[in-house]
């Protein structure tokens, strides 16, 4: 049996998903009201959080993938 390995592109945009997540939650908070402007607004917390789905989404994809074509044998 093969080894599992996870994609660079899965391992990547799940970190920056992380980092965005992090960042979005502290924005929610109000920890980075001082740091720039735009982050004294509430919706960047959002924003950054919706940031942190589509990229924990666009990392996902190529895991699907890899599992369907170690499912085919490939």
């Amino acid at each position: 049996m093969k080894p599992h390995h996870w994609p660079w592109t899965f391992v990547a945009f799940s970190l920056i998903g992380l980092v965005l997540l992090a960042a979005g939650i502290a924005a929610l908070a109000g920890m980075l009201r001082g740091v720039h402007p735009l982050f004294g607004d509430d919706m960047a917390g959002w924003a950054l959080i919706v940031s942190a789905v589509a990229a924990f989404l666009t990392g996902a994809f190529p895991l699907v993938l890899r599992r369907l074509a170690e499912r085919e044998g490939a």
